[in-house]
């Protein structure tokens, strides 16, 4: 069976259309249903309407508390029967019942390999920005589980991607899209298969590796 799948977004939804085409050309067995969007600016929107998807948009500063904020998330999601969620560039932080009714069903994306570059007030050009100035010579995308914490929760797929020497946060930040646009596809890809499951803080990847070539087609 499919699984229904809402995105939740804040800005320019390049990380929604991709999944959108996937799960439309039948690469990943799954329906984006729904989207919701935390501020009625996001071009995510207008690229989710383009497509027939539901959206809402859900303005946390029009709630008593995040909390309350939260509980109106899961009542969307509970109204469309969501199996899976995924914050594709979401700007607000998840908390209470709906982090317990969708535990290990909701995904993120970040655009550094946690532990490096994570955390509270660390996103978007805001990461690339201190991995610059940092001098490392790495960075990455790393794919997980939300819990309770800030990129805190089970890893699922990392990826490196290099910092060259004359980069700037543009630059970095199209590299790092470019590999954001291949590894959040093959982590929903897995999860509409069942193949995903977690062991104290490890994921499994039931299977082994994409026998299919699914990971090459997105090169």
């Amino acid at each position: 069976m499919r699984k229904r799948i809402a995105v939740l977004v804040s800005g320019n939804g390049s990380n929604l259309e991709r999944l959108v085409e996937l799960t439309g050309n039948g690469s990943i067995n799954g329906t984006v249903s729904l989207v919701i969007a935390s501020n009625e600016r996001a071009f995510a929107i207008e690229r989710a309407r383009d497509h027939g998807i539901d959206v809402h948009t859900l303005n946390s500063s029009e709630y008593s508390n995040s909390i309350c904020y939260c509980d109106s998330i899961l009542e969307k999601l509970d109204d469309y029967n969501i199996d899976l969620v995924i914050l594709a560039g979401f700007l607000k932080i998840l908390a209470g019942r709906v982090l317990d009714n969708f535990k290990d069903r909701i995904i993120n994306l970040h655009p550094s390999l946690i532990p490096n570059f994570c955390g509270k007030g660390m996103y978007g050009e805001r990461v690339h920005r201190a991995v610059l100035e940092s001098g490392m010579k790495e960075t990455g995308v790393t794919v997980h589980f939300v819990d309770e914490g800030t990129d805190t929760g089970p890893i699922i797929l990392q990826k490196a991607v290099p910092v060259l020497v004359n980069d700037t946060v543009k630059t970095l930040a199209a590299r790092i899209s470019e590999v954001e646009h291949r590894l959040l596809p093959r982590a929903v890809r897995l999860f509409c298969q069942d193949r995903l499951r977690v062991e104290k803080r490890r994921v499994i990847i039931d299977g082994g590796g994409d026998e299919d070539g699914f990971t090459e087609c997105l090169e």
